[in-house]
């Protein structure tokens, strides 16, 4: 690598904040490769928890005791 990570991060720092937006952008874009395994291991999960839901077996939650309990920690 030409310049180590140490010095890249100086010189961004000195970077508007609109180019550091566009770097996280473009880091996150190249991070976020898809995982078949994973999104077949998520998908068959979310289809536990929807059948569940419908039959009954699974309580839920409101999303305002969800937050309130959220904004207490």
């Amino acid at each position: 690598m030409a310049t180590s990570a140490d010095e890249l991060a100086l010189e961004i720092k000195s970077w508007p904040d609109l180019e550091k937006v566009r770097l996280v952008n473009a880091l996150l874009s190249d991070l976020d490769k898809p995982d078949p395994e994973l999104d077949d291991i998520w998908a068959k999960e979310a289809r536990s928890r929807w059948a569940a839901y419908k039959a009954g077996r699974i309580q839920t939650v409101a999303y305002e005791e969800v937050m309130a309990k959220h904004r207490r920690q």
